[in-house]
């Protein structure tokens, strides 16, 4: 695949562009409307209609990196929040959640944060508020996925806004799968935000918000080493003792 490919999910939605605006150009025509007219009225905006739907579905190849601690971006766009919380349901640990927002021009085929098995949790009806609210990630509906690696795990959520309608997780939907780094793994359509769970302990998170991030190569995190973990765990403990 090129750097310039395309989706195939996009066909139906070109039918669908050239099927309206034709049918409102016979109306037209039949209405006594110019040839001339029609290219305004209909021509020029099917062209520009196909050409956003062509933009939107693109797939550029991405390279991830070859640090095997590192954690990678799920999603184009920015970092719309990064928040400390506990994941109770499927890490049940304190975690770190990284949100990532896209806008209507960002690529939004989604790619693994980690190597490791990927399991699909299942759909969950919701809300469509605005996806750059924070409360977002608690009320609207989304998909889960967890990937479990040999140094970390990682949830993936992709929440659907009030334009975006449909997520999609491409591996099989029955039994974990094993993905890479930066493979392709679903899409969001049109707007939308993901969500990357990463247990607080295990990670350093690297990111910022407001940062751009290009998903299967932009690095949000790293693991902790064995060594980093345990000085990290002591010292911890020894700011416990002190308090």
């Amino acid at each position: 695949m090129n750097s310039l490919a395309i989706r195939s999910e996009v066909l139906p939605f070109v039918a669908g562009a050239m099927l309206f605006f034709s049918l409102i150009a016979v109306l037209l025509r039949w209405k006594g409307c110019t040839r001339k007219s029609l290219s305004w009225f209909c021509g020029i905006p099917a062209c520009l209609c196909i050409g956003y739907f062509l933009y939107f579905f693109r797939d550029p190849e991405r390279i991830p990196p070859g640090d095997g601690d590192a954690i990678v971006a799920g999603a184009d766009g920015t970092v719309a929040a990064i928040t400390e919380v506990v994941e109770g349901r499927y890490l049940n640990t304190p975690c770190v959640r990284i949100s990532i927002f896209l806008s209507l021009f960002d690529v939004h085929v989604n790619r693994a944060p980690i190597s490791g098995k990927s399991c699909f949790l299942g759909y969950f009806p919701g809300k469509h508020l605005f996806t750059f609210q924070e409360k977002s990630s608690d009320v609207n509906q989304h998909n889960k996925i967890l990937i479990v690696g040999k140094r970390t795990r990682c949830l993936v959520c992709q929440i659907v806004g009030p334009v975006c309608r449909r997520v999609v997780y491409w591996p099989s939907h029955e039994k974990p799968v094993e993905v890479a780094m930066g493979d392709r793994i679903g899409m969001m359509k049109f707007g939308s935000r993901l969500d990357i769970y990463l247990p607080k302990a295990d990670v350093d998170v690297l990111v910022k918000t407001g940062d751009t991030v290009r998903a299967g190569e932009t690095i949000v995190a790293r693991c902790w080493s064995f060594d980093e973990k345990s000085t990290l765990r002591n010292r911890l403990a020894n700011n416990g003792r002190a308090q």
